[in-house]
């Protein structure tokens, strides 16, 4: 097991980073004496050669995505390589267990789970049962404290992830980082709450300040903390924060926060934004209380609105991801978000695909078997619980915006023109007369975003 390549690390997504969930895994196994191989079948093909050699192959799947083209991958492996163990590590790994067994996985790990790879390794070696390393998702992930390596990033150059685009339009090379795991919160919609059910874990910032300083040698100007929450330590994020503008002035960073973090600590806020952030990503997902209640997500739409304004000022635009598409949410309630973007001049600050964002109900998730949704059973090709909304008309304009959010991008037409046309659509969808969508205004700074567009 302990030949190069022996072992083999495959991520598939990680929206359109350097792949986190092979480059902390390996540091892991190298420090253990293993010498394992990774791929990003994301931007390279799957090498024949190196599947076929590998004794043990370890797929990243900390998305719902990511899950998708692991199946298929591992599919690809087991064809290339029948005497390969296979398994599956991240978050949505536990969530599917039983799926994943009967596709073939002998490993099924989430959570903070990279020593139990290593662990997997060595039974491997050993001749040893591997039953105990498959985690279900009724169990709550391990959440001691793991001695923390810096990220192994070798083989995967920053030059072919997405860059941030900054406010004139000049492009940076961006690197990624976490700082913290898990989330101390239970938004009812979210599949980290299944399995770090509140806690959330703090990675020294020794580890996480050489990981950045390694990939600013590396060309990295701006840095992704890809966090669930860099707000749920506020104290620890701060402290990053000033270590890594001492020690690089110039580089810029964004993050992501909850909506009751951003207004409940906007002076937090505002130094992010005096360190170096340029953007913040938050998960509004509705302007609707009623569905804000149901998702539970410890925020108003009054909230949402004043977390706008916060970090506006600030000078820290927060970037939204929405949840549009929800058995709760109305036709109403989209005309409204729709209305409520355009008069703030807030369509800048979207990415076109976050308009079309229906809710997944993974198994194990918190929603499973809410008398609330009207399910329609269980879509084991798509990994989630198929519900249809109570208004048809939902459902086909979900549809309709999906395939207008793709075509854009396929296009790689401007963001602000396909949500023009994207709001026509939702208007004319409840039987409201067109009218020309006032994007930006002529005078108005584009919000910085980065290549890729957020995606589940």
């Amino acid at each position: 097991m302990r030949g190069p390549g022996d072992i083999l690390l495959l991520s598939t997504y990680e929206l359109g980073h350097a792949p986190h969930g092979i480059s902390l895994p390996r540091a892991f196994l190298e420090r253990a004496g293993f010498h394992p191989a990774a791929l990003d079948l994301a931007v390279e093909p799957l090498d024949p050669a190196r599947a076929g050699a590998a004794r043990l192959v370890l797929l990243s799947v900390p998305m719902h995505t990511a899950l998708r083209l692991g199946l298929e991958a591992a599919a690809r492996v087991r064809a290339l390589n029948p005497g390969a163990v296979i398994g599956f590590h991240g978050l949505y790994a536990p969530l599917h267990a039983e799926l994943l067994v009967e596709a073939g996985a002998r490993a099924v790990l989430g959570g903070e789970c990279e020593e139990a790879l290593v662990e997997l390794a060595g039974a491997l070696e050993r001749g040893e049962d591997l039953a105990s390393f498959v985690w279900r998702g009724g169990a709550a992930a391990r959440t001691a404290r793991l001695a923390y390596p810096v990220p192994s990033r070798a083989g995967l150059p920053l030059e072919r992830y997405a860059r941030l685009v900054a406010a004139d339009g000049g492009e940076r090379l961006a690197g990624y980082v976490e700082a913290t795991r898990g989330c101390k919160h239970r938004c009812r919609h979210c599949p980290i709450p299944a399995l770090y059910r509140g806690r959330f874990v703090a990675i020294p910032a020794e580890a996480v300040l050489e990981d950045v300083a390694r990939q600013v040698a590396a060309g990295a100007r701006h840095v992704t903390f890809g966090d669930p929450d860099f707000l749920n330590g506020p104290g620890h994020a701060l402290r990053i924060a000033r270590a890594l503008h001492a020690r690089f002035p110039g580089l810029g960073f964004d993050f992501t926060a909850k909506v009751e973090h951003l207004v409940r600590l906007p002076e937090v806020v505002a130094e992010l934004g005096a360190l170096g952030a340029v953007f913040v990503t938050s998960a509004v997902e509705s302007l609707s209380d009623r569905v804000l209640d149901r998702l539970a997500k410890g925020h108003t739409r009054a909230d949402a609105l004043r977390a706008f304004d916060l970090c506006a000022a600030a000078g820290v635009p927060l970037r939204p991801s929405l949840l549009p598409f929800s058995p709760w949410s109305t036709l109403e309630d989209l005309v409204d978000l729709v209305d409520v973007l355009e008069s703030r001049g807030l369509f800048g600050h979207l990415d076109p695909v976050q308009l079309s964002i229906r809710l997944l109900v993974p198994p194990g998730s918190l929603l499973e078997g809410d008398p609330g949704i009207l399910f329609e059973g269980l879509d084991r090709e798509a990994l989630t619980w198929r519900w249809r909304h109570p208004d048809p008309r939902m459902d086909a304009l979900q549809h309709r915006l999906a395939a207008e959010a793709e075509a854009g991008a396929a296009r790689r037409e401007p963001p602000l023109e396909t949500l023009a046309r994207m709001a026509a659509l939702v208007r004319a969808a409840a039987g409201l007369p067109h009218r020309h969508v006032r994007v930006l205004a002529p005078d108005q700074r584009r919000v910085p975003r980065l290549t890729e567009s957020w995606f589940c």
